[in-house]
């Protein structure tokens, strides 16, 4: 949907997103139905589809969704790391983490 979405930020015809996306028929037609009935999407009646305000709020709120749950990711990681490194100091380290 991000991409349908990014794609959309200027008037494009249903062909456009669909190979832009890279969707099937089936999907694109899936992906529009949800966006046009989310109103994150708008039809021009002339086979011309674009962005809404909502629909370009989404995609900021996605783009820092994906940070946060990236940098949130790298956390539980080296948390991971640091303490299989602190049981192994103590000679306790486990054949399976909790």
């Amino acid at each position: 949907m991000k991409e349908v979405l990014s794609i959309a930020l200027v008037k494009v015809c249903k062909t456009r997103i669909m190979y832009g996306a890279n969707l099937s028929f089936l999907q694109l037609e899936k992906y529009l139905r949800a966006l046009l009935g989310n109103a994150l999407l708008s039809f021009d009646g002339d086979s011309g589809y674009l962005i809404t305000m909502s629909g370009k709020e989404f995609l900021v709120l996605y783009e820092d969704y994906l940070k946060r749950s990236t940098h949130l990711k790298g956390k539980v990681e080296k948390n991971a790391k640091d303490r299989l490194h602190l049981e192994s100091m103590c000679g306790m380290a486990k054949a399976e983490p909790d």
